[in-house]
């Protein structure tokens, strides 16, 4: 694991071996406070543990109090070259700023955003992509590789550390996988800031997830990362749901079932497709640290299953209830997820 430094948006910790939180960002039009909370709140009610926001000029600092007045999950303020609406985010009550201090003019106006956040305890996302690099830098390397995306966010870092601030987190996104994991690679050499995680522009949501989960997961596994998002072009609730699996499926994200279930083959008598869906809906809010399995025929089930808390095996249009590998009984196939939930509440 990774040693970092430890920040603090406001009550979630970031590194310092804090666990690895699940961010999103909101897609409403900035102008629309009402649009913007009640989606702040689905992002929250999803498992969101820390929300950003654009803010694109001063009538969108009006977000900030709003979200803040409605729900207790952190807000980042996601700003671009007008440092004026960082200093108004910070008095608005915002969490964090994503801010590049290379894009908001000279020493001066660095310096303020430094000691305003530094005042009201906020810490500075800098985030680089391939899109953003400095034409100096750019020129350099001749393309955005990872040594170009470390160089561009350690120039950042170094503006705000000029003025002893060093509440920062990094992140350095490509929507080339390849190029993304070794910009962190070498980032997490180079310094001991936290990381945010993601695959930038990753598309759609079939491709995004699985950008996202090869890029993020292949970093946390091996102990880089602290805080992730997972981009979707989809609706945000969606990028919580994916960054929760990524960290489920690495034993890193919060107490909950893991389920197991086969692909189904000719043996599968039963519609194992939509049963497995059923389940994994109604377990979306669970939080027992259970294996549940979902098995398409008893080939699959007791037996290969056995280490599962409890499961459930298809038969011909019946199923077989069990626990651990012992039958507790058979049940109709249109009883099945009922039975199976039954006995989890149980548990």
């Amino acid at each position: 694991m990774r040693k970092t430094r430890r920040v603090l948006v406001g009550t979630v910790p970031v590194g310092g071996g804090a666990p690895v939180s699940v961010q999103s960002m909101l897609n409403c039009p900035a102008h629309d406070v009402d649009g913007s909370v009640r989606q702040a709140k689905e992002l929250s009610d999803a498992g969101c543990e820390i929300i950003r926001a654009a803010i694109p000029d001063e009538e969108a600092v009006r977000l900030i109090p709003a979200i803040k007045e409605a729900m207790s999950v952190p807000l980042v303020a996601d700003i671009h070259f007008d440092y004026r609406l960082a200093l108004l985010s910070a008095e608005a009550g915002v969490d964090a700023i994503r801010i590049n201090p290379g894009n908001i003019g000279g020493n001066e106006n660095v310096k303020a955003v430094a000691d305003c956040c530094k005042k009201r305890h906020i810490p500075i996302r800098i985030g680089v992509n391939g899109g953003s690099l400095e034409p100096h830098i750019l020129e350099k390397y001749g393309k955005p590789s990872p040594e170009a995306l470390v160089e561009s966010a350690l120039y950042h870092a170094s503006l705000l550390e000029k003025f002893h601030f060093e509440d920062i987190v990094l992140s350095m996104k490509s929507s080339d996988v390849d190029t993304m994991i070794r910009a962190y690679e070498l980032c997490a050499q180079k310094c001991d800031y936290p990381l945010h995680l993601g695959v930038t522009e990753a598309g759609s949501e079939r491709m995004g997830i699985i950008k996202s989960a090869i890029g993020i997961g292949s970093l946390l596994q091996r102990g880089m990362g602290d805080t992730i998002r997972v981009s979707l072009t989809a609706d945000p609730v969606r990028e919580v749901y994916a960054g929760k699996d990524i960290l489920k499926a690495l034993g890193l994200g919060k107490p909950g079932p893991r389920i197991v279930s086969c692909p189904t083959c000719g043996r599968t008598q039963i519609d194992l497709i939509a049963i497995e869906e059923q389940v994994e809906k109604r377990l979306q809010n669970c939080t027992k640290p259970i294996t549940v399995a979902v098995m398409g025929c008893v080939v699959n089930g007791p037996g290969e299953a056995r280490e599962a808390d409890v499961g459930i095996a298809g038969g011909n249009g019946v199923g077989l209830l069990f626990r651990h590998g012992k039958i507790l009984r058979r049940v109709p196939e249109e009883k099945l997820v009922d039975a199976l939930m039954e006995e989890i509440e149980a548990l």
